[in-house]
């Protein structure tokens, strides 16, 4: 055996992190710090040397809506476990009045259903297996009241939550944590909107500033400080809606099939592009290509015997989806 073999190291965990990044890189654009940060992640899981006393890691993404936040969480459990929806995930807005922390940490004692241990926590998503990690996704964290949030020190400090009826404790020292929010995004987006950006650059905060200051008046130092990585998410616009409607597009062949390709022509592309609204980021542009384009596509479809190839050009203000010659 050379020292190189003896040197490689065995990990638990069998996924990948080339083949998890390769697929967040396909779907996710505009985000190279995010993913670099989550790919570093992911090669420590793999060497399998974090800290054993703590999640496997706990990350705050900022930013504004439809920026690729829960996008990134959702691909994760694709690429692990093989299906998106294979995540803990806690809506956070639900969690806005403080007697709502019992739904995390159960009724306390004397309380129906306290014996039982009934928690919002799907155990099983949180423990993952001894391959695969868990994976608890908190969104819209800034919504959450501040006793939900108090009721999470425990989690991200030693990745443990008794119960309230203190017969059981959940343990999330194999799971990955990851929480979203996009307080500051609404005055950051304001700010820039007015076409202040240039002046805000030279002369005062920037669009990160922004946020960064929102987070520190939301959220007290000590919760802070139990995050591993806060990642602050950047808007989609200007050379990036090429590649996301590149990607809405690929989501549509997939359930067109190979039997049925879709072109389309420079003025149609650019005619889609130009209604995006980059105050909602990337789902902007996957609605409009469901309400401009889906219903044209159909129309084409049913009008035929549903195969062959369709070309889209733009006439007026409207798509049109012809059979290629």
């Amino acid at each position: 055996m050379s020292s190189l073999q003896a040197c490689a190291p065995v990990s638990r965990f069998v996924f990948e992190p080339q083949q998890v990044m390769s697929l967040l890189r396909q779907r996710i654009v505009g985000q190279d710090v995010a993913l670099a940060a989550v790919e570093a992640q992911l090669k420590v899981l793999k060497a399998d040397i974090s800290d054993p006393g703590r999640p496997l890691g706990v990350n705050l993404f900022m930013g504004p809506t439809g920026v690729g936040k829960t996008e990134i969480v959702r691909l994760l459990a694709q690429a692990i476990h093989g299906r998106p929806d294979a995540l803990c995930r806690i809506d956070m807005q639900t969690l806005a009045q403080e007697h709502y922390a019992a739904s995390l940490t159960g009724a306390p004692p004397g309380y129906v259903g306290s014996k039982e241990g009934i928690s919002l926590f799907d155990e099983t998503l949180v423990a993952g297996s001894y391959s695969r990690p868990g994976i608890v996704l908190f969104d819209e964290l800034e919504k959450a009241s501040d006793q939900v949030l108090r009721s999470l020190l425990g989690i991200l400090e030693s990745g443990r939550l008794t119960l309230a009826g203190g017969t059981r404790t959940l343990d999330f020292r194999n799971s990955l944590i990851f929480m979203t929010s996009n307080v500051g995004a609404h005055e950051a987006g304001r700010r820039m909107r007015r076409g202040w950006r240039r002046w805000l650059a030279l002369f005062g905060e920037s669009e990160a500033q922004v946020l960064e200051r929102a987070l520190h008046q939301r959220f007290e130092p000590e919760f802070l400080n139990r995050i591993d990585r806060i990642l602050m998410f950047e808007r989609i616009e200007g050379r990036w809606l090429e590649a996301l409607l590149d990607i809405e597009l690929a989501r549509l062949a997939q359930r067109l099939g190979p039997q049925r390709r879709v072109q389309l022509d420079e003025s149609a592309r650019a005619w889609l592009i130009a209604g995006h609204d980059v105050r909602f980021g990337a789902r902007a542009l996957g609605r409009r290509v469901r309400v401009m384009l889906e219903p044209a596509i159909a129309d084409c479809l049913l009008d035929a015997d549903g195969k062959g190839d369709m070309k889209v050009t733009l006439r007026g203000e409207r798509l049109l989806v012809t059979r290629c010659a």
